[in-house]
């Protein structure tokens, strides 16, 4: 039976860190796409209040997507922790259960995507675009 359990947590491992590896290719033509409007913008001399709101827009949406990314982070640590002590009571396949399970509603899940949406690594190139449109007072 260990051997079982062990192939269905490898099964779901190489499930979520598809899917992980597809948040992040993702998330990066989101950063694209909000660079490509920015110079666009800056070439169009147009004006923050016209392009910003889009970069916004983009930068929630990958702050968004970061989130979706962390839980099945934190599933796939899950998986390999069982996958590690394979006697143990987990089971296979929990992603959504998880996830429900911490939930800390609307508010906590607007807290949750703001964090994610200010990590260096969602926040770069949004607050270099911003600076840019100031530098060239189109702010």
């Amino acid at each position: 039976m260990p051997e079982i359990k062990n192939t269905l947590f490898e099964q779901e491992w190489l499930a979520l860190q598809n899917a992980y590896e597809q948040y992040e290719k993702y998330a990066l033509v989101i950063k694209l796409a909000a660079v490509a409007l920015c110079f666009a913008g800056l070439s169009m001399h147009m004006a923050f209040a016209l392009t910003g709101p889009e970069l916004l827009v983009l930068w929630v949406q990958e702050g968004v997507w970061k989130t979706y990314q962390s839980r099945i982070g934190e599933r796939l640590l899950t998986v390999e922790s069982a996958i590690k002590k394979i006697g143990n009571t987990e089971t296979p396949f929990q992603l959504h259960t998880d996830w429900q399970a911490g939930k800390a509603g609307i508010l906590g899940l607007i807290r949750e995507y703001l964090s994610n949406a200010f990590r260096p690594t969602v926040a770069y190139p949004y607050a270099i675009l911003i600076t840019v449109y100031w530098a060239f007072g189109l702010l």
